[in-house]
């Protein structure tokens, strides 16, 4: 098996610094980029991928031979034209230019530079999404920030209409916290709610569900809104909804499955979950069936919940998707899985006693025990 290779050595490595000083140097031949280089690898290897970025701004700020604005409009200038003619093949961008708008962050977070700064991160997060820049912002100049962010709403650009919410993202993975209160993004996401693009729509329902966490009734009466006021509609607002109440359609929560059609109490019955093997390693494969059935003709949202015991003797879960369908009278409907068990970064499987169960429309079925054993 080949070794997956750590995203800090190839999200900024050494190729990747010299094409930042070949692109500076490029538009002011005064910065040195073989000394910028030097510097900034004498010291990169040891680092992760936060401090890469972080070391890699500072660099640029010691070579470049100007500061301030006149500095941000060589960077800007180093540019390429477009995010797809500098390589860009993703809606995400390329960390190679992270440092360009950490820098902004770094040493244009000033009120006399504010409007520039703000403007030179709309323009730089097609390259790579500047997000976390802009926190800063908010964190210094929120009433300022907050009004770019309106703007950004409308641009043109999807990838800034995109920043618009996820800069103010509660819950923004990897992120320092904004002192906001959770609802403050609201009126940004009803600008962007219905937009005509799946990345900013996605962000608006990640944005949501950080909402949730805290306050899922307003989620929900935000949704309805939405909803009834038609301007979301069918699978867009299906997606929408059941992204933005993701966490709380795994807790069972019957309103999130009420708003998606799912009626909590729909009258289906289950067989009794069948397990080929009941002792298994992480890697195994875990492989299940059920039969459902129902008196009506059902929409039914199913979920699987793998349940095990922690290190502190409490019960931790992991609830994933199965299957949506419609259950039909007189018709059985096939719940099978050949499900992989095995560790993630967020789930470890270790060995022990574990249990499978089936939820649909947020009710538990009854479980079937299984056993983990040691590799």
């Amino acid at each position: 098996m080949t070794a997956k290779v750590p995203l800090k050595e190839t999200a900024l490595n050494a190729e990747r610094i010299a094409r930042i000083g070949r692109e500076v140097h490029a538009v002011c031949p005064e910065f040195d980029a073989d000394s910028f280089v030097t510097s900034v690898m004498a010291d990169l290897p040891r680092l992760e991928l936060s401090a890469r970025i972080a070391r890699t701004s500072e660099g640029l700020h010691a070579h470049l031979p100007v500061t301030g604005p006149d500095a941000l409009d060589i960077l800007l200038r180093s540019l390429p034209p477009t995010p797809e003619a500098a390589g860009v093949t993703n809606d995400f961008g390329l960390h190679l230019y992270s440092p360009h708008s950490t820098y902004v962050s770094r040493y244009l977070r000033t009120a006399e530079h504010l409007d520039q700064a703000l403007a030179a991160l709309a323009r730089m997060t097609g390259y790579f999404s500047a997000e976390l820049p802009v926190r800063h912002f908010l964190a210094d100049f929120p009433d300022e920030t907050m009004k770019a962010i309106d703007a950004w709403t409308r641009d043109e650009d999807f990838r800034v209409r995109r920043l618009a919410s996820e800069a103010i993202r509660p819950l923004l993975p990897w992120a320092p916290r904004i002192q906001l209160p959770a609802r403050a993004g609201l009126p940004v996401l009803e600008n962007l709610c219905d937009d005509a693009h799946l990345y900013v729509r996605t962000s608006v329902a990640n944005h949501l569900g950080d909402i949730a966490s805290t306050q899922p009734d307003l989620v929900l009466a935000t949704l309805q809104r939405w909803k009834e006021s038609g301007r979301l509609t069918g699978e867009q607002f299906a997606f929408l909804a059941r992204n933005a109440l993701s966490n709380l359609l795994k807790e069972g929560w019957p309103p999130a499955y009420a708003i998606l059609g799912y009626a909590h109490d729909t009258p289906i019955t289950l067989t009794p979950l069948a397990l080929e093997r009941t002792e298994l390693r992480d890697g195994d494969t875990l492989n299940f069936s059920a039969a459902l059935t129902a008196t009506t003709t059902a929409p039914v949202h199913v979920m699987i919940v793998i349940t095990a015991t922690g290190h502190n003797g409490r019960p931790r879960e992991k609830v994933s998707f199965l299957r949506r369908a419609t259950a039909k009278p007189g018709q059985e409907l096939r719940l099978a899985k050949a499900h992989p068990l095995r560790s993630t970064a967020r789930w470890r499987v270790s060995p022990g006693s574990y249990s499978l169960a089936l939820q649909v429309n947020g009710r538990r079925f009854p479980s079937v025990a299984f056993t983990v054993l040691d590799t």
